[in-house]
């Protein structure tokens, strides 16, 4: 059997519960320089679909087309377009906002409608006795750039969601080209928001990370988006995710250093312009709890979080469980 030079063991993340280990989790992991891969844990040609931990890359065509200028997408809008909001008033009202200037409402919106993830939103909907509406979906901003880039070009706002369609054929072009990789035989499927998603490898993904951090080679018009985006979700990191969320209380303790953006079924990226490297890591289960974890280990072996913050952010580094009756009961952490 050929073996591939870069796989090594995977990041082994132990769930422990009195005096043994309970559950564990594998995570593959990349760190990228402009040069390749820096270090690898587990498999590089890991294939799986990236879900929201692309959002940044996706937020590109909304700025490079001249769409947000044109329809003055403020920065904290941006960063929303890039976004697995919480569903808080704040991320709803804004995006309610943005349709309104662009003329259009809710039903534009082609993500189906969930309770908001933050806990006090949903809480309020259910008293009320209200439904959820496609403004809370986590991925409402994203769509809400989808539109406005679409109707900047004079492109169809029906149908945008089709993997034909023109917003979506751009980004299947920018996870490409920033992917380093060829996607025409990678995996097919569909997003919990209705996109469609494509596999990319463990290095696509850095690679793709790394890029966006150094975004060289592009064209000027596409590196100063990149720029542009990594600026606004770490100076809104509110807007990316919401309160007690791990991207958002750690690009907010890294004060715009990192720019971190998890998805579903366990991926996360980090994006780390001022040293040019790219993060990228999955769960092999799928388990986002061990994935936040792994985030942040890869984030501290790279020398990312200084000691200073180290303590802000420590119930997302080593999350302590508790029982119904509030005892610590168990531990989560990499385990190597």
């Amino acid at each position: 059997m050929k073996v591939h030079p870069l796989i090594t063991d995977p990041l082994i993340c132990d769930v422990t519960r009195g005096t043994m280990v309970e559950s564990r989790h594998r995570v593959h992991a990349m760190i990228c320089d402009s040069s390749g891969p820096l270090k690898t844990w587990g498999d590089p040609d890991l294939m799986f679909y990236p879900r929201s931990a692309i959002k940044f890359m996706q937020g590109l065509p909304l700025v490079e087309s001249g769409a947000a200028n044109a329809h003055s997408i403020a920065e904290n809008e941006l960063a929303l377009a890039c976004a697995s909001h919480s569903g808080t008033a704040e991320h709803v009202s804004t995006v309610a906002n943005w349709l309104q200037r662009l003329g259009l409402g809710v039903d534009n919106l082609g993500c189906g409608a969930h309770l908001p993830y933050d806990i006090k939103a949903a809480h309020d909907i259910v008293r009320a006795g209200a439904e959820p509406t496609r403004l809370n979906n986590n991925c409402s901003g994203k769509h809400a750039g989808f539109l406005t880039t679409a109707l900047h070009l004079n492109e169809p706002i029906e149908g945008y969601l089709d993997p034909d369609h023109p917003v979506q054929k751009r980004l299947f072009d920018i996870l490409e080209r920033f992917g380093d990789e060829s996607l025409a035989d990678t995996g097919r499927g569909q997003d919990g928001c209705g996109i469609p998603v494509y596999g990319m490898t463990l290095r696509a993904l850095a690679k793709a990370a790394q890029k966006m951090s150094e975004p060289k080679g592009f064209g000027e018009s596409r590196g100063d988006a990149a720029t542009r985006i990594i600026k606004a979700v770490t100076t809104h990191p509110y807007m990316v995710g919401g309160p007690g969320r791990f991207d958002t209380d750690v690009m907010t303790a890294l004060g715009g250093t990192v720019a971190t953006k998890g998805g579903a079924e366990g991926v996360h990226v980090a994006i780390v312009p001022g040293k040019g490297l790219g993060i990228a890591l999955k769960t092999e289960d799928g388990e986002k709890r061990a994935g936040d974890i792994a985030m942040g280990w890869l984030l501290m072996e790279a020398g990312l979080i200084p000691t200073s913050v180290q303590e802000t952010i420590a119930a997302h580094m080593k999350p302590t469980l508790r029982n119904a009756v509030g005892d610590a009961v168990s531990t989560i952490k990499i385990a190597h």
